[in-house]
């Protein structure tokens, strides 16, 4: 499935957006488990646009090993 380029170039900072606004969610949300639910869908949205964010910068580079060796 191929989507447009600046909607997959946003999604890591949309999963960051989602991420922040989860963790906040739980500071705030008192019902039920939500606090956890939304604390851990939080934390998990974060470290998913993290590893993205990581991941595309690594492989525009051009991977890992580019340093040259002596």
């Amino acid at each position: 499935m191929w989507i447009a380029k600046p909607v997959y170039e946003s999604l890591p900072y949309f999963y960051l957006l989602v991420g922040a606004v989860t963790l906040l969610a739980s500071l705030y949300v008192t019902h039920w488990h939500w606090p956890t639910i939304c604390f851990t869908m939080g934390l998990g949205c974060l470290v998913a646009g993290i590893v993205v964010l990581l991941k595309r910068r690594d492989a525009r580079r051009g991977g890992r090993n580019t340093r040259p060796t002596s």
